[in-house]
């Protein structure tokens, strides 16, 4: 039996079949347009499925069922999004809306909830039982996979690893909250700190490879002028590698997973971020050397891991049934 993945972003909406195997046999996207209806953006979804279904000749029966995954405060257990603000929705009954133009099995989670669940399934995580995955974006999103299950709490807005607090008073966040975890460790936090350095500084390496423009920053030119010796983007690096190994920790000694998997673009710098967060943890963690140390990785599944971990939820759901 086959399984389709949605993932749901803010721009485009992404839509695969996926093979027991975890393969995507064909794939899909269309834009989401934000400013629409919710019904008529989960028309363009079923649309999706139903156009590659027919590339791939199947028919509704070779169908297990359809996951979606969704930014935002997700209720999984009825079906509806609650809130999302990067796609404007509120309390949308997506399963409901969706089982309009399907008799299959629907589920949804939030997206790095499925996002996790793919690296398990197919990624960096597979063969293990237990991982927290964190998406070092814009923001910091997170997923926690227990016993090979979504771990979501009881209601929807668990498992927000982003919006734990880190420093009483520290820097203000979009949640409302101040010093939480995603005020120090997103691609933003750096970026930020990025450019304090370099105004305090001028003469860094960080004024000249932006083009003396602050705005210019990204979260690419730390790393690069610390790997070219310059000191003060080495102390933002390292104060960034430690914020993160902090968070990190804290997640391990609630969760002590198997392995921590760490997405977005700041895990383009692979082999120096993994190492130096990985020596961070041989001594934060709980117990030290003494007890389990679980690796950290980069996530490796890329855009196909949230589509991968949607169509996912279907099995998850069902081996749960079962066991229960």
């Amino acid at each position: 039996m086959y399984r389709a993945g949605i993932d749901l972003g803010g721009t485009n909406i992404k839509a695969g079949i996926i093979d027991e195997n975890h393969k995507i046999l064909a794939q899909t996207s269309a834009p989401i347009g934000v400013e629409r209806p919710a019904e008529e953006v989960i028309a363009d979804m079923a649309v999706l499925v139903r156009q590659l279904m027919d590339t791939l000749g199947m028919d509704e029966s070779m169908l297990a069922g359809i996951g979606v995954g969704c930014p935002g405060l997700v209720d999984a257990d009825v079906g509806v999004v609650r809130y999302s603000n990067n796609i404007s929705w509120e309390n949308v009954a997506l399963v409901k809306e969706l089982g309009n133009y399907f008799s299959c099995e629907i589920r949804i989670s939030n997206d790095a909830n499925c996002a996790a669940l793919g690296e398990v399934k197919a990624g960096a995580a597979k063969n293990v039982s237990n991982a927290i995955l964190l998406t070092l974006g814009t923001g910091v999103g997170g997923g926690i996979i227990l016993d090979g299950k979504v771990f979501e709490g009881s209601n929807a807005g668990g498992a927000e690893l982003g919006h734990i607090s880190m420093i009483l008073g520290g820097e203000p966040c979009t949640c409302g909250r101040r010093g939480c975890v995603e005020t120090y460790v997103s691609a933003t936090a750096l970026i930020r700190d990025a450019k304090r350095a370099a105004a305090a500084n001028k003469k860094s390496l960080l004024n000249q490879m932006c083009g003396g423009v602050l705005e210019h920053m990204n979260g690419r030119i730390p790393f690069d002028a610390a790997l070219a010796g310059d000191k003060v983007a080495k102390e933002v690096v390292e104060n960034y590698y430690t914020y993160l190994a902090e968070a990190v920790a804290n997640y391990v000694n609630i969760f002590r997973p198997d392995v921590v998997i760490l997405a977005g673009g700041v895990c383009n710098r692979i082999g120096c971020l993994t190492t130096s967060v990985e020596e961070h943890l041989s001594f934060l963690c709980y117990g030290g050397d003494r007890a389990f140390v679980p690796p950290v990785r980069c996530a490796i599944l890329g855009n196909h891991a949230g589509m991968i971990g949607a169509a996912n939820l279907i099995t998850v759901h069902r081996s749960r049934e079962q066991n229960e």
